[in-house]
Formats: C-alpha cells, structure tokens, sequence
C-alpha cells in the first residue's frame, strides 16, 4: 500500500507543482556579490508565516540554496506573501502556497498557475523530509532544467523521498508543524483547493514573544 501511495503521490508531484507558464529565466533575479561568496545562516534567514491557524517559523537554508533563499528573502521584505493563500493541500503529502493569483478568490479556477514573471536556476541537493520547504515547478517536459518558480513554494507533512533530486529544498519549518497539519486537513474542493482561503502573512525574523 505505501509504494502504491508513493506512486499516486509522485504523479501528484509532477501534475500540480505548476507555475505561470510566462515565467521566464530572461528576468531572474542576478547574482550579487553576497550571493557568489558562500553564505553564512544569520538570524535574517529566519521567516515568520503567520496564518488564521497559527504561526511557522521557517529557517532558509543559504548555504544549500543561497538564490532560493535570496529571492524569498526579498519577496518577504516586499511584502509579496502577504495576502496569498495556500491554494493546494493534499494530506499525507504537503501544502502549496505563494501564488499571487490566490488573493483574489474570483480565480480560484486559475490558483497554482501565478508567479513574480521569473524562474530560479535548479538548486537541487536537500532531501524532502517533513518539514521542508521546496520551490514548486513547472514538469519536465516543458522544463527540463528543472528550475524553480519564482515564488510559489510548498511544505511537506510528511517525508516524501520520491522528490529527491527532483525539487529544489531551501528550507525548513522549525516551529509550527502542527499549523501545517492543521492547514494539510482543512475541507478542500476538488482542486485541493481548501473550501475556506487560508491566508498567510510573512515577515523576516522570529514572532515577537
């Protein structure tokens, strides 16, 4: 039964990870000076989601991935999550979020397909354990390069090793997965869509005690 689930969930993987199909790597974000040197973990790369059922704190990981980090950073800074739903949530699997599209509620038909206009080159090399956070994607066969969406993004519930290699990993939820459980089991349509938007707020840095 789990190989059989890991093969639906694989097909999942590759039909529901989309993005905007007019992103294009010609306006990815450029290389800076930090960015080239190797990174080190400073307490910046830590980001707070606030969301209707509580809050995660995410650590990005810009060693790993230093432009998956970077770019998420300055969207965050930008306030570009504010307002955005996680628009797909399959349980024993993962929640997806980051689509600009998903604030408005109207378009609910086209949530999953939005972006910023850019891609990110391929960072692949973490493992997909529960708890991490990887960049969703575009399929293989429109994009072979595997490079990443340019904002959307999604956590996983539970280990899914059948990513490996696949998806690029930039980080991981260090306080807060019992949030994503709750949010992975909230009533959802037939998109996986949940029925009632669950919004998120980012923001740099730890919630305030």
């Amino acid at each position: 039964m789990l190989k059989k689930s890991s093969l639906l969930l694989f097909a999942y993987a590759f039909t529901l990870f989309t993005a905007s199909a007019e992103e294009k790597q010609t306006n990815q974000p450029k290389d800076t000076a930090d960015m080239k040197d190797k990174p080190t973990l400073v307490e910046e790369d830590i980001v707070t989601l606030t969301t209707p059922d509580g809050v995660m704190v995410i650590k990005l990981d810009s060693v790993a991935a230093p432009k998956h980090a970077e770019n998420f950073k300055k969207l965050v800074k930008e306030g570009f999550y504010d307002g955005t739903t996680f628009h797909r949530v399959i349980p024993g699997f993962m929640i997806q979020g980051g689509d600009p599209l998903s604030k408005d509620q109207a378009k609910r038909a086209e949530h999953g397909t939005g972006g910023p206009g850019y891609t990110i080159p391929a960072e692949i090399g973490k493992k997909h354990k529960r708890g991490s956070l990887a960049a969703a994607r575009q399929g293989d066969q429109v994009n072979p390069k595997r490079e990443s969406s340019g904002s959307q993004f999604y956590i996983c519930v539970v280990d899914t090793a059948f990513l490996d290699g696949q998806y690029t990993v930039f980080g991981e939820v260090i306080e807060g997965m019992e949030v994503a459980d709750k949010i992975v089991a909230k009533p959802r349509d037939a998109r996986d869509n949940p029925k009632e938007p669950v919004t998120m707020k980012a923001k740099l840095g730890r919630p305030k005690s």
